[in-house]
């Protein structure tokens, strides 16, 4: 077995000598990233608070760097670990420059006192979140978000070997989510920092993490690379979703699709579809999508919106049995729309058909290229 820096062991946590997850098993690299994803009240936030000491550990082991967890002494913890927990902090009178400053006390003496170049290392921390101008700010008149990134900073300031984060993205807007994960992602590449967090955000995690954890109250799954985790079907699973659709290829939650008999079709590739289908799903009119490559990424969005989806294989040319098929589709619709399209010999059919359906006096029949290119 590598000789990972970061494991668990059979680790069991929970409250008051009562598990609520067990066999948890970790395996991390220096400089890898872990995020844990699932449903509230999974057991998220007692994992993190479990490997970083702030919950006593029911059973099993933790080790950081070949050494068990429970051997290294509050200090040198303080100086391997960094967090960042969901629990907000409540000082008084302190400003965001004394709250960032408080990460550099594992490395200064008995009374506190920062170094010329402790303070250097603050304000480098400061900086690199982007709260430069936050330093004279009471902590308690900033926002969630500002607030989070002063932490961050803090944490940032310990220089840890692990980075630990509980929801660090849950106050910010996306302007900061994406400048925050790039700073983390930054982090962990350049300077070897290993980083486990949680996150909300199933398209964000599977964007940054290296490994994802998924949690469910009572059960811990294999935990994995995000290609192998953040399947369709498997995040339904997690989540429990009965409604909607989790899309890996788009990283995007969908809305159901429109429930009742479709009476509209819509003829497009090359992503043109893909603004109509929001419309009519906005709309609530159920609508069928064809003829569609499976390649094609229209494809990829009309599985989860349309009611009825009309494909041929990739590359191929249309078969007449695929031409029947959204022939007799259109012909039963009161509406169709089309946009541009690029023409070529293996769509040669599917021209065909717009030709037929322009042709029919009891379809609606309406062209989107002006709107759409």
């Amino acid at each position: 077995m590598a000789d990972y820096y970061f494991k668990t062991r059979d680790l069991k946590v929970g409250y008051h000598g009562r598990a609520l997850l067990e066999n948890i098993r970790i395996d991390l690299e220096k400089g890898e990233i872990l995020t844990l994803v699932g449903p509230n009240g999974a057991g998220k936030s007692t994992i993190l608070k479990s490997i970083t000491r702030q919950l006593e550990i029911l059973g099993g082991r933790v080790a950081v760097g070949g050494k068990k967890l429970t051997e290294l002494t509050y200090q040198e913890l303080s100086r391997k670990m960094a967090v960042v927990l969901t629990d907000r902090v409540r000082p008084e009178l302190m400003t965001g420059h004394d709250i960032v400053a408080a990460g550099r006390y594992p490395y200064t003496g008995r009374l506190g006192i920062l170094s010329r170049e402790d303070e250097r290392k603050v304000e480098e921390a400061m900086e690199l979140v982007n709260a430069g101008g936050l330093g004279k700010c009471l902590f308690t008149s900033l926002s969630d978000g500002q607030k989070q990134r002063l932490l961050l900073a803090r944490a940032i300031c310990q220089e840890p070997e692990i980075l630990v984060l509980d929801e660090p993205t849950s106050f910010l807007d996306i302007r900061y989510k994406l400048e925050l994960l790039d700073i983390l992602r930054r982090m962990a590449k350049r300077q070897g920092i290993t980083v486990v967090m949680s996150l909300h955000e199933i398209d964000l995690a599977g964007k940054i993490s290296d490994k994802v954890l998924p949690v469910k109250a009572g059960c811990i799954y294999d935990y994995g690379t995000p290609e192998e985790i953040l399947r369709e079907d498997f995040i339904r699973e997690l989540y429990g979703m009965d409604r909607g659709s989790f899309d890996p290829v788009f990283g995007s939650i969908e809305l159901p699709r429109p429930g009742g008999e479709p009476e509209t079709m819509v003829i497009s590739a090359c992503g043109r579809g893909i603004p109509v289908y929001r419309r009519l799903q906005k709309e609530g009119t159920p609508f069928i999508a064809g003829i569609l490559y499976e390649n094609d990424i229209d494809y990829q969005l009309a599985r989860h919106l349309a009611s009825r989806v009309i494909r041929e294989k990739p590359f191929q040319e249309i078969s007449v049995k695929v031409y029947e098929e959204a022939r007799e589709a259109a012909f039963s619709c009161k509406k169709v729309y089309y946009t541009e399209i690029p023409w070529g010999t293996a769509n040669a059919r599917l021209r065909k058909l717009l030709e037929e359906v322009k042709g029919e006096a009891g379809i609606e029949c309406t062209g989107l290229q002006e709107q759409l290119c």
